[in-house]
């Protein structure tokens, strides 16, 4: 039987009225479990009914709120007319305060009963899970905290910024599971159970619609890297999708750059597989045709700009490829050529025609009048330790100045050169208050300056080592440098203390000094390539030095020092008696031993206008150097030195870096204690690793080898000579001239590699030191006994400072050496090898690593050309010590 749709809503709701007085006008479900949070409650159904008077108002359930409060958030008062929507409007009112897990209202006849459950209140919230973000990375995150009303909204947004922070970290499948722990008096600990997943790579990049060139090469644009063998130490595989907008960018560059002035990225989708682990992007790209550059001109309405001239300097011509990066680099072009005649503000407009049938791109460069700018203010902001004059001596302007870009490129650079502050950090220009005004803004950001460095390691030069030191390159804020180091290693040990004031008395003078000692144990290489001792050098002495500018790039320093050298040999391996002995100690180290004092004043005039000093990437130093030893003391010499160096960037992110180097030191008079040579060894020039890679320490030049024979014979027509490198004694000499040069090229590596500290590069070195006179050597006939003509041992008696040919003895078939007093000393033969000029060169490859136990430094090196008696070394490094 059918009834009609009017008489059924009639009966309905004469049903639903008949019952309404009795049951709560709405209610929620149950209270939550204790495991997880609630579920929002449900709405109960409530029929209309007629105005009645509320004739009482009851609070029940409140345990921590006051009943006024709660009626606070109410509309509803005693005495007031009330129908369903202004109850349906309190029970909205309820849930507004987000301050109870569960309420209702029921009406008795005007007695309006508001029963309500509060809310738990936060006691801890727990972390759990949690691995690759640290805690102190997720807190702030949460902005639920202890002490505060426990509500379900803020639960949802603390899980969606988690979710979100671990989203920027390329872990697209985490999750977090929000649960309660109920406690007494209403508490509850609030857990978030974390699921961090494995980073969402990116598995594979597709390039739709290119044609032009193959899809590796758009590739290798983009920021974005496939997840490969090739990229794994790279951080860049893991998807974000600002990179993903980035990469259109550099598409477009790329296009843009090789003439294709109509390509566009029609859509780029990153889908996320079903595994929520990897990431699959797709490109879709319309190339366009290719152009060519059109007509150039220029259009100045500057009195100083003629077109003409301008003209003639920009880099593009007509029937040139089309290059979008080649114009955008012309404008800043224009714009920094305009600030150096002071048009701060210079407003340079390229016009372009585009000339489909043709395929020509004519551009127009519009140079717009602009007034002369003045500088009307400097703001320095962001320095809170380093003093505003420290900042403020380092501008190239002042206030008041006449605008020019070059001053402000020049004081970018001197400021990113102290090291004080951020890398790259820039010069805003802001408009001042007329349009002939400009404020220069400088807002920096401190980074630490003082450095403490307590390390260990081992190094191929000096084997064990370790190192102490402490510097504040920004002492008391003042640009001051403070600095006292301690090395001490198998070789060589060293205590210096030094201080140096930039700016002495505000004027652009600098002074500063050290005080040290330091005890050098020289070595040889000996028998099975083993290191042994030759002369120890204790040096005790300090040094004075200032300098002051001749130019913005040329800077003149002097010094002043005082030496005190005692060179000493070891009296049980290399005396006779009381006196040094020629024949085991070589008398080119007979006469380096004895007590000397250096006097020395010198000078050097150095230009430098490297963008940053301490890591370059663009300018040239060049220096030259003159030291005077003789204003007292009993060492008289001449030394000079020159120095250069060129940096640029090549494509890419590529450095060149270009170096060359050369010094002479002339003998002054008769220095003491020198002996056949006026200048003496300690005084020398030596080359080798550290310096030129591809040989060993002190490898290159003059040098002194002893070899022994390789089985004795007393027919010196018969004797042979070992010359296996690893059993004969090498004793570099140094020399009084040399030059070395270097080109080295450092190779960018990803974001991932940089993050480690990684800085490769390739090298070529060369390189040579020359210029001493010849040693006296001893020779294998001076063992040979002139009574007989046979090659004999000499013995050696130190009681009575005697030498003697030892006495042959017959013991059966065979025939050996007997001394009678004293030590027998086995014949040998000492050579002279490497005092030439020609240079030595070495091929190689190298990495640089701030590790964390220190710099590291490793290299492999090849010897392209070489000099006999030269040490050639392939494979090098150090850790633990600066290089």
């Amino acid at each position: 039987m059918k009834t009609a749709p009017k008489q059924l809503s009639i009966l309905l709701l004469a049903g639903t009225m008949m019952t309404w007085p009795a049951a709560p006008v709405m209610a929620q479900t149950a209270a939550p479990t204790a495991s997880r949070p609630a579920s929002p409650p449900s709405v109960a159904v409530v029929p209309p009914a007629a105005a009645s008077t509320i004739q009482s108002i009851t609070v029940t359930g409140n345990q921590r709120l006051e009943a006024q409060t709660i009626l606070s958030y109410l509309r509803l008062r005693v005495g007031q007319p009330y129908d369903r929507s202004m109850l349906d409007q309190a029970l909205k009112d309820l849930a507004a305060t987000e301050l109870f897990k569960d309420y209702q209202i029921t009406d008795n006849a005007g007695a309006l009963v508001i029963e309500v459950a509060e809310n738990p209140v936060v006691n801890r919230i727990i972390l759990e899970g949690n691995k690759r973000l640290k805690e102190d990375k997720l807190r702030p995150e949460i902005k639920l905290a202890p002490r505060q009303i426990y509500t379900r909204s803020k639960v949802r947004a603390d899980v969606a910024r988690i979710i979100e922070l671990y989203k920027r970290q390329g872990r697209f499948a985490a999750t977090v599971e929000p649960k309660m722990v109920q406690l007494d008096q209403n508490r509850v600990d609030v857990v978030f159970e974390i699921t961090e997943g494995p980073k969402s790579k990116v598995r594979q990049i597709n390039i739709v619609g290119n044609e032009k060139f193959k899809d590796g090469q758009l590739k290798g644009e983009m920021a974005t890297k496939q997840t490969g063998l090739m990229t794994m130490l790279s951080s860049n595989t893991s998807y974000d999708p600002d990179r993903l907008a980035y990469d259109q960018q550099k598409l477009r560059l790329f296009y843009l750059q090789n003439g294709y002035a109509d390509f566009r990225v029609i859509s780029a989708v990153a889908e996320l597989t079903s595994n929520n682990q990897d990431f699959i992007i797709t490109y879709v790209v319309e190339e366009g045709e290719r152009y060519k550059f059109g007509d150039i001109n220029v259009e100045s309405e500057l009195r100083d700009f003629q077109p003409e001239t301008l003209k003639a300097m920009l880099p593009m011509k007509k029937d040139d490829w089309y290059d979008a990066k080649l114009v955008e680099d012309t404008v800043e072009s224009l714009s920094e050529t305009a600030g150096l005649f002071g048009y701060a503000f210079a407003n340079i407009n390229p016009e372009f025609t585009r000339n489909a049938e043709t395929r020509t791109m004519g551009i127009t460069f519009n140079v717009s009048e602009s007034p002369r700018t003045y500088v009307e203010r400097i703001d320095v902001n962001g320095n809170t330790l380093t003093h505003d004059k420290v900042v403020r001596r380092e501008f190239r302007l002042n206030e008041g100045d006449a605008f020019n870009s070059f001053g402000v490129k020049r004081t970018e650079n001197r400021l990113n050169s102290l090291g004080y502050f951020q890398e790259n950090m820039t010069i805003d220009r802001k408009e001042g208050s007329t349009p002939d005004r400009i404020i220069l803004e400088t807002n920096v950001q401190e980074k630490p300056t003082g450095e403490l460095s307590l390390s260990a390691g081992f190094s191929s030069i000096e084997n064990f080592l370790v190192q102490g030191s402490i510097r504040q390159r920004n002492f008391r804020g003042l640009g001051q440098q403070l600095s006292a180091s301690v090395n001490y290693s198998s070789y060589s040990k060293s205590i210096e203390l030094g201080f140096t004031e930039p700016y002495l008395f505000d004027r652009n003078i600098s002074v500063g000094g050290s005080v040290y000692r330091r005890d050098l144990n020289s070595f040889q290489f000996g028998l099975n390539n083993e290191r042994r001792t030759t002369f120890e050098q204790v040096t005790t002495g300090f040094q004075l030095n200032a300098g002051v500018p001749l130019t913005e790039f040329m800077q003149f320093f002097a010094r002043y020092s005082l030496n005190f050298d005692d060179v000493s040999l070891d009296k049980g391996l290399y005396y006779f008696g009381d006196q040094c002995d020629p024949l085991v100690a070589g008398r080119y180290l007979c006469d380096a031993i004895g007590k000397r004092t250096t006097s020395l004043i010198g000078y050097t005039l150095a230009f430098d206008n490297r963008d940053n000093r301490m890591r370059p990437t663009r300018g040239q130093s060049a220096s030259i150097s003159q030291d005077f030893a003789g204003l007292g003391g009993n060492v008289r010499y001449v030394r000079t030195r020159l120095n250069a160096s060129k940096h640029m960037r090549l494509t890419g992110q590529f450095i060149l870096n270009l170096t060359a180097e050369g010094g002479y030191i002339h003998a002054l008079g008769n220095n003491s204690n020198t002996g056949s040579d006026k200048v003496r060894l300690t005084d020398r020039f030596f080359l080798g690793e550290p310096q030129m890679r591809g040989f060993d320490i002190r490898g290159v030049g003059p040098r002194v080898i002893r070899y022994g024979l390789e089985s004795y014979n007393a027919d010196p027509a018969l004797a042979k000579l070992n010359t296996d490198r690893n059993n004969s004694y090498d004793d570099a000499l140094g020399g009084r001239a040399y030059y070395m040069a270097r080109a080295e090229v450092d190779i960018p590596l990803g974001s991932g590699a940089k993050e480690l500290g990684l800085r490769p590069s390739i090298f070529l070195d060369v390189g040579s030191v020359w210029g001493v006179k010849r040693p006296t050597l001893t020779k294998l006939n001076d063992f040979i006994d002139p009574s007989d003509g046979q090659l004999k041992f000499i013995c050696r008696d130190a009681a009575t400072s005697g030498r003697s040919f030892a006495e042959e003895t017959e013991v059966g078939s065979g025939v050996y050496q007997k001394c009678t007093t004293g030590t027998a000393m086995a014949p040998f033969d000492e050579q002279y090898f490497g005092d030439t000029w020609k240079p030595r060169v070495a091929i190689g490859a190298g990495v640089n690593w701030n590790s964390p136990f220190g710099p590291f430094r490793i290299d492999f090196a090849y010897a392209l050309r070489k000099e006999d008696g030269d040490d050639p070394k392939r494979f090098s490094f150090n850790v633990g010590t600066q290089f």
